[in-house]
């Protein structure tokens, strides 16, 4: 008998199986459930043996049945046995979105489970499954044989067919839909259709979700630890929290083990990161390793967080400690000279800010003692600013306290309160006025001053007092037109600042020691960057911007100098800028030329004969997947070598990426040393000293991202040798990347 697609409606109600057919008054209850059992059946011809109870649709065969689909040129279904075999051009679809893709399937009538030839699985994030034979059961779950795995695009982007950067082929594959997450026997993972690693107990996640599992392995081989293998371990602890466990095995020292854990919550986030091992340690001296080395436990801890406690109120913390000056070199985790730890209770609204906070920190350098290193607790600072017009200004008030220890050294506590008003008009010539009043009262006590090696920086021991003012008025005065085919903007800008001879000595100079005439402090009432020096006397500013915008080119740039009535001298050594009465000439240059060049120019010129005392340039020149970059920076103000926060030096930095082709680059940087004793008396350094160098290739096209990375150390410190390290990764998509 046939039927054609009009009459199969009826057709199908006398076909139906049993749970699907007439039901009587007494049994409508039922009904829906049953409905639910019901296989949606469609297809253009339906041929039906009544004698054997086979049905067979052909012809764009459509069957429905709990969110199962499948299609099909051909279905036959078996009546009597529940068997339901469909042939040519076959597509399942699950409820989860996965399609499977067959020759021949073999099927239950429920549509979950039974056998498919030559499959095809296409996964929901496009991952994909194939297999000469597989199985699928009532839960979902698939048992493919003879398979292989991969997350990679078997298509160009034409629409044209190609091989996988990489795939996993196994005897057997268990594919759980419910966990998403795939298991192996017999694996091994192929790269560009070479066999390469073996991967026995293989298993992984197959979705975005957070799954557990063993993650790709990094190798690395380096001149003092030997070769290493780094093996990673993810926990998904809950979906806003996951852990990392890695263990990085050594051919030439004992094993290193760390730890990271991360939490996120409504209410903030927080990590914590720990290292341990067992090994040599070694005076930071020291020419070279030595086999009688003190052994003991090495390590490296860190977290960080931050919590929002309301609107208004927050917390966070920070902490990085290390247990010798060495490790984090060795073991290729830092270059970080120096480790920084801080708490901080912060409070943020529309018109005040309040930070209730506390610094420690661990030296790493040589030779610099860490008793010598402060502590600063409690640091307190208070801002309040009055949105309603006073005299037709903007009010704004400041209490800051600051208390500084040292284990050998100098003890310094401080506390202030300033209010600042300033008033802003605009000219009916478009000129742009800026008055500033500012007032602040400083209470200062420290003691073993004489601890303090530099004197400039020690201050009076006991207690001292400073009173504040200053006046100031700025002006800017735009003149913008057109010119070389875009907008021209030149701003002459003038500033007068006044204030009474402050005693700056008499207190002691905690954060404000690395003062250094630039750019962008030209203008500001106090060119110092802290708060223990504070410039006096009267100067004034002058200065001229230049800007010119196109649609891709724009330029900036900013010269100027200051002139003060008396020499600064007393507070700031020569070499500064802000020592005489004239300052020293200083400048920056900004260009980019549509995404291609990004260049500046930073300059600090001698006002006397012109000589370069700053000269810093950074430049970025190419497209994102090839560019050279260069890092210049060389400060020569001939500072004394008392004072180390104003050490002169020079250093180029070199980088750049050469894309090959689509998916291959090569990269490499380099940094160089230039200072030599002309520039820093206590420098080691002759003139041409690198300090670090890196060369590698890389390949990542979306799904598969391996390098190979030569690194050289040029330094020697401790157990932190010179030499060379190189470092193999691997990452694959949806295999722990």
């Amino acid at each position: 008998m046939k039927s054609s697609p009009a009459l199969f409606t009826l057709f199908l109600a006398a076909a139906m199986p049993t749970a699907a057919t007439a039901q009587s008054q007494n049994d409508a209850a039922a009904a829906p459930d049953q409905q639910r059992d019901e296989i949606e059946f469609k297809a253009d011809t339906i041929d039906y043996d009544f004698e054997n109870d086979i049905v067979t649709a052909s012809g764009d065969v459509i069957l429905n049945r709990d969110g199962y689909k499948l299609r099909a040129n051909e279905v036959v279904w078996n009546r009597k046995t529940g068997m339901v075999v469909a042939e040519g051009n076959i597509r399942s679809t699950s409820p989860d979105g996965d399609v499977a893709y067959g020759d021949r399937i073999e099927l239950t009538d429920s549509l979950r489970d039974g056998a498919v030839d030559n499959l095809l699985l296409v996964l929901e994030d496009g991952s994909r499954l194939a297999a000469n034979r597989s199985e699928r059961f009532a839960d979902g779950s698939l048992a493919l044989h003879n398979a292989a795995y991969t997350a990679c695009a078997v298509t160009t982007e034409d629409g044209c067919p190609k091989s996988p950067s990489w795939q996993i082929k196994a005897v057997k594959v268990i594919y759980d839909p419910v966990q998403k997450r795939v298991k192996y026997e017999g694996a091994r993972i192929e790269i560009f259709g070479l066999p390469v690693i073996p991967l026995p107990g293989l298993s992984h996640p197959i979705s975005d979700e957070n799954r557990s599992g063993l993650l790709v392995p990094d190798v690395k081989l380096d001149t003092v630890n030997g070769l290493g293998v780094t093996v990673p371990y993810y926990f998904s602890i809950a979906p806003n929290q996951d852990a990392t466990v890695t263990a990085q095995i050594f051919t030439d020292v004992a094993p290193l083990f760390s730890g990271n854990f991360r939490s996120l919550d409504d209410k903030g986030a927080f990590q914590l990161t720990g290292y341990a091992t067992y090994g040599s340690r070694i005076p930071t001296g020291a020419s070279q390793i030595s086999p009688d080395a003190e052994s003991d436990f090495r390590g490296y801890f860190a977290t960080n967080g931050r919590f929002r406690l309301d609107d208004k109120w927050s917390v966070s913390q920070s902490a990085r400690i290390a247990s010798d000056r060495t490790f984090l070199r060795r073991y290729d985790i830092s270059d970080d000279d120096s480790l920084r730890s801080t708490i901080n209770l912060e409070r943020i609204s529309d018109s005040s800010y309040f930070s209730l906070a506390g610094w420690a920190f661990q030296t790493l350098r040589v030779n610099d003692p860490q008793n010598r290193v402060p502590v600063a607790l409690p640091v307190i600072d208070y801002r309040k600013r009055f949105n309603d017009p006073i005299l037709g200004g903007r009010l704004q008030l400041q209490a800051n306290s600051l208390a500084i220890g040292r284990s050998e050294g100098q003890d310094t506590q401080r506390a202030f309160g300033s209010a600042r008003w300033d008033l802003r008009k605009l000219t009916d010539w478009g000129q742009e006025i800026t008055l500033t009043g500012y007032v602040r009262g400083d209470v200062y006590h420290s003691d073993d001053n004489a601890l303090n090696e530099t004197a400039i920086y020690r201050g009076q021991s006991g207690w001292q007092t400073r009173a504040i003012a200053t006046a100031a008025v700025d002006v800017k005065w735009p003149f913008i037109g057109e010119a070389f085919g875009g907008t021209q903007t030149i701003t002459p800008r003038f500033q007068v600042v006044a204030s009474p001879g402050l005693a700056n000595l008499s207190v002691p100079n905690e954060d404000a020691r690395a003062v250094d005439l630039e750019d962008s402090n030209l203008f500001a009432l106090n060119r110092f960057p802290g708060y223990d020096r504070y410039e006096d006397n009267v100067r004034a500013t002058y200065g001229l911007e230049w800007e010119i915008n196109r649609p891709d080119l724009q330029v900036n740039m900013i010269v100027g100098q200051s002139y003060r009535l008396e020499n600064n001298n007393n507070i700031v050594p020569e070499g500064t800028g802000l020592s005489d009465r004239f300052s020293d000439i200083v400048g920056r240059t900004n260009v980019r030329f549509k995404d291609i060049v990004k260049f500046t120019h930073r300059f600090r010129l001698d006002k006397d004969n012109l000589a370069a005392r700053r000269n810093e340039i950074d430049a970025t020149i190419g497209t994102k997947g090839t560019y050279a970059q260069i890092g210049y920076l060389r400060l020569n103000r001939n500072i004394g070598a008392e004072l180390e926060d104003l050490r002169d030096r020079e250093e180029i930095r070199l980088g750049g990426r050469y894309q090959i082709d689509q998916y291959w680059s090569v990269f490499g940087s380099a940094i160089i040393d230039l200072t030599d004793r002309s520039e820093d008396p206590i420098s080691v350094a002759d003139g041409y000293e690198p300090v670090r160098h890196r060369l590698g290739v890389a390949y990542d096209d979306g799904c598969l991202s391996m390098g190979v990375t030569w690194r050289y150390d040029y330094e020697d410190t401790g157990d932190a040798r010179r030499g060379s390290t190189f470092l193999f990764r691997l990452a694959l998509r949806n295999l722990g990347v």
